[in-house]
């Protein structure tokens, strides 16, 4: 018994999460327009924790392929079969999770289809969104409330405070410490109208869903078109103003800032370090650059390169993960200093989230500015590079920043 694949053109212009139908397992991967909306579920990949989980998700997604007659009058990457997924933080820890979709509407260059996957004897699932159906606008009529950190501000400033002194006595380089903040209400949260409000706010984001997890991450780990990639590093930040003379200024000292370039060579270097073995070409902005968000703004360097063989996406996320912008350097002696002080678990907060197809090729980003939906729960999630000249008030403001973004698109009166 095989799996039937479709992909046809679709004829519709709308914004692709207009497309979708208003359901609970809806999973998205949207960019300035582009990108994967799909739901339902052909096949559902649970790769065992360990850092092998990658292979197994890839592997698995393969097989499924293999038992599919595939009809493809598009053949653009994400047509076909497309698994969408996203994967735990640590090695070993379960939740990572990779879906094939029975729907995926997508969109690149232009050009928008829509995948069925229809497995033997499967029912019919829900087509795309009608023009006439309504869009919901509220993610509900009650208000979020928070239930604080699973790591006090008193205990992580004073993690912070540890983690400088061992930079200082040259224990580590670069610690990432993350903090989770609880959220609760009467009605449950709407991951659809959260993801609207994430690409209305951060249309320069990549806007996903997962299996409950929700955000709008900056930092693309790593895309794949045949033997093409692209990653894009970000680390140091700084706010943003209203005053436009305030915030050119801002953004000067950032791109001065000896912390905060100091941070970002870090990142650079572990991403240099991953890509350069799978590339015969790789070049990178020559010094950091400016990206500008709504209320953030960060150091960002690109790095583009053509792969040397037949590498396929998660082969090189497996490689890339975790990068020292949202682990640290050297990675293990800063993985392990994050297990002994940050006081949570991180889930699949600050891990790769995307998706790849059976060739090899898909987009991956680091699932940031994000939350964990359980129902009416939810964990939102913020993490700084620590360095030698980090100040620990200094470092829990950034993340009280960085919160901001899912605080806002949790609240309906914002």
């Amino acid at each position: 018994m095989t799996t039937e694949v479709r992909t046809r053109p679709l004829d519709d212009d709308r914004h692709l999460l207009d497309l979708a139908p208003e359901r609970g397992d809806l999973i998205a991967w949207v960019r300035g327009g582009e990108g994967l909306v799909a739901w339902g579920e052909a096949a559902r990949i649970t790769p065992a924790a360990g850092p092998g989980r990658f292979a197994s998700a890839d592997a698995a997604l393969c097989e499924v392929a293999d038992h599919a007659i595939v009809d493809d009058a598009v053949g653009v990457p994400g047509g076909g079969v497309v698994g969408v997924g996203s994967f735990a933080f640590d090695d070993d820890a379960g939740g990572s999770v990779l879906v094939v979709p029975r729907v995926v509407v997508g969109r690149r260059g232009g050009v928008t289809w829509v995948t069925t996957v229809d497995p033997p004897g499967a029912a019919p699932v829900d087509p795309p969104r009608d023009r006439d159906d309504p869009t919901p606008t509220a993610v509900g009529g009650d208000r979020p409330r928070y239930a604080g950190s699973s790591n006090p501000d008193v205990r992580w400033l004073e993690a912070v405070a540890d983690v400088i002194e061992r930079i200082r006595r040259g224990e580590v380089d670069k610690v990432v410490l993350a903090r989770d903040h609880a959220v609760w209400s009467h009605e449950p949260f709407s991951a659809p109208v959260l993801a609207r409000r994430l690409t209305r706010r951060f249309p320069s984001c990549h806007t996903f869903v997962v299996d409950g997890l929700v955000g709008a991450t900056p930092e693309l780990l790593l895309s794949r078109d045949g033997d093409r990639v692209t990653s894009r590093v970000l680390a140091g930040t700084a706010p943003r103003s209203t005053d436009t003379a305030v915030d050119a200024e801002t953004g000067r000292r950032l791109l001065a800032s000896a912390k905060d370039l100091q941070e970002h060579a870090f990142a650079t270097a572990s991403v240099e370090a991953a890509l350069a073995p799978h590339c015969r070409e790789l070049e990178h902005d020559p010094r950091p650059e400016l990206l500008r968000l709504d209320n953030v703004q960060h150091l960002s360097t690109t790095f583009r390169g053509q792969l040397a063989g037949s590498a396929r996406s998660l082969d090189i996320v497996a490689d890339l993960h975790p990068t020292a912008a949202v682990g640290g350097s050297p990675r293990p002696a800063a993985l392990a200093v994050i297990r002994e002080l940050e006081g949570m678990s991180r889930g699949r907060y600050a891990a790769p989230v995307g998706w790849t197809t059976p060739e090899g090729d898909g987009e991956w980003g680091i699932a940031l500015r994000c939350a964990e939906l359980a129902g009416a729960r939810a964990r939102l999630f913020a993490g700084v590079g620590v360095v030698a000249d980090s100040l620990p008030e200094d470092e829990l403001e950034e993340t009280r920043l960085k919160l901001l973004a899912m605080q806002a698109a949790l609240d309906p009166s914002r």
